[in-house]
């Protein structure tokens, strides 16, 4: 598939891709509170950003999915799931053994996502999703706890 060009973003030129954050976090606070951290890439096609990939560490050897968004017209095509399957393998390399990610438990379409590209459900934070400011809804579904899925790398 790779048509596409992958940039990391130094944390001095982030807020530009706010935008494309707020499309897998619906707390504009939160991402404020990790867009500085972590390592983050945008991913552009065609000279159009389509997408960004933030990545934190939270323990050693792991790293963390702590927001992935593709823009519509590009979902459902693989992408996301070589951009995984990449930055698994660089990880690797970096000597991480595993990565994780999590998504609220209303958000099927994520779940399924992930599972398809190797993760386990893998733990369970419980309320996550009572500190965000406006419910979230999903297939009829509010979010209120935080899925956590792992992979080994």
């Amino acid at each position: 598939m790779r048509d596409y060009d992958i940039c990391f973003v130094d944390s001095g030129n982030r807020e530009n891709l706010f935008p494309l954050l707020k499309l897998a976090d619906d707390s504009e606070d939160k991402i404020w509170e990790y867009i500085h951290e972590g390592e983050l890439y945008k991913i552009t096609q065609d000279y159009e950003t389509v997408g960004v990939i933030l990545f934190t560490f939270p323990a050693e050897g792991q790293v963390e999915i702590k927001n992935m968004a593709l823009i519509h017209t590009k979902r459902g095509k693989g992408m996301g799931k070589e951009l995984i399957q990449k930055f698994s393998i660089s990880y690797k390399r970096k000597s991480y053994t595993s990565m994780i990610v999590g998504t609220a438990n209303s958000s099927i379409g994520n779940l399924a996502f992930y599972q398809k590209a190797g993760f386990r459900f893998d733990a369970i934070k419980k309320d996550f999703f009572s500190s965000y400011n406006e419910p979230i809804v999903e297939y009829g579904i509010q979010a209120t706890d935080m899925v956590m899925l792992k992979k080994n790398i």
